[in-house]
């Protein structure tokens, strides 16, 4: 019995990589929407710069939102390429 091929361990590298840097955007996601709740006008002149800030950061989280879209498809893909290969391996292997 030998350790699992190169083609395997290639896959869940990639796969873990891309999972690992998915869920950072995700907790970072999930601060930034807490400081979107935070909404306190004190003044017309606190309202505009504030309205300013969360126009800023509603931007931020719709191009951070397409970023997670993309790397949770990637995800998945590597995902189910590993269950592939490791479902082609005990197969043809055996």
């Amino acid at each position: 019995m030998g350790g699992i091929p190169n083609t395997l361990a290639y896959l869940l590298m990639i796969w873990g990589s891309i999972t690992a840097v998915l869920v950072v955007l995700v907790i970072y996601g999930n601060a930034l929407s807490t400081r979107e709740d935070d909404e306190i006008y004190l003044k017309k002149t606190e309202e505009s710069m504030m309205a300013t800030e969360q126009q800023t950061l509603i931007g931020k989280m719709t191009r951070l939102a397409r970023v997670i879209t993309v790397l949770a498809i990637l995800s998945g893909v590597f995902l189910l390429a590993s269950a592939g290969v490791w479902v082609w391996i005990g197969l043809y292997k055996s």
